[in-house]
């Protein structure tokens, strides 16, 4: 299944992350291809929460994930989500999915839910970054470079995408310069969506694989782009702490805090545009190099 088939991309995306239910407690998605080569690991943890929140009672929302990928998806097989029902409480219920394809797992996620509760609360401050209005989509960036995107993937690439970024300060990836381990991004989906706390849930959580781990480069002056580069998800976890709108801007601000032995760790906190912290996330991927280091 292409992103870009037909002009509601939105629309598809949405359909991509719904499922269908073929057993109890077992769910089979489509897959998209992104021109990665295999599976978006964003695509595989949005179709996973979306898997178990269709086995949660309707009062529970999910306030964290911890998922690991354990081998690459084919993009154009679908995949068989099977949900564990460990357990279900007065507040909290806790879901473990696995997602198979030809007979083998390619991701496990646990997932805990929580009814509606009310406490202390603070939070840290969004930083004071540009105006989403004032900066280029990625996708303009990309036109700009089109030459240099490989020919086979061109198209993925250069085509409408449901979710809009804009990213403050962006590298050109395909002559990346050194720099602090920090990236600031805008994102939104392109059009309004329905008023579903799940469905804004696992949306966010398809969008916070994007770009994740580009900062555990940026000391080196590397990109993901690169040919000779090797990136991929190893893990993910996430933390849902406030309500929020996919289709209102958000502010995705990344850092890395480590990289080593061909790993790099990043995590990320993501506001609305008020500075509302609405979560959190950290991820380790595979960052090896296969060129000549200097």
């Amino acid at each position: 299944m292409s992103v870009c088939v037909e002009d509601n991309v939105l629309g598809e995306l949405l359909t991509l992350l719904k499922l269908e239910k073929i057993e109890k407690n077992i769910f089979r998605g489509q897959s998209q291809d992104l021109g990665f080569g295999s599976v978006f690991g964003g695509q595989v943890l949005g179709q996973a929460l979306s898997a178990a929140y269709q086995t949660v009672p309707s009062d529970r929302r999910a306030h964290s994930l911890h998922a690991y990928f354990l081998r690459p998806g084919i993009a154009t097989k679908p995949i068989v989500y099977d949900v564990d029902c460990i357990r279900d409480g007065k507040s909290f219920t806790t879901r473990r999915v696995v997602a198979i394809q030809k007979g083998r797992a390619i991701f496990n996620m646990s997932a805990s839910f929580q009814i509606n509760e009310t406490g202390f609360d603070h939070q840290d401050d969004a930083p004071e970054v540009t105006r989403p209005e004032d900066l280029k989509s990625e996708l303009e960036l990309a036109h700009k470079v089109a030459h240099k995107i490989p020919l086979k993937i061109r198209d993925k690439i250069l085509c409408k995408k449901p979710i809009e970024m804009r990213t403050v300060d962006p590298i050109n990836p395909f002559a990346p310069e050194k720099r602090e381990p920090v990236r600031c991004t805008w994102f939104k989906a392109i059009d309004q969506l329905p008023d579903e706390s799940a469905v804004h849930q696992y949306l966010l959580a398809y969008a916070s694989d994007f770009g994740l781990l580009s900062p555990s480069l940026y000391p080196h002056g590397h990109s993901p782009w690169e040919t000779e580069m090797q990136v991929a998800s190893l893990d993910h976890a996430m933390w849902f702490h406030r309500d929020f709108r996919m289709d209102d801007w958000l502010l995705y601000v990344m850092k890395s805090s480590n990289a080593g032995k061909a790993r790099g760790l990043s995590d990320g906190k993501i506001y609305t545009r008020q500075g509302k912290l609405v979560a959190s996330v950290a991820q380790e991927g595979l960052i090896r190099y296969h060129g000549v280091r200097n």
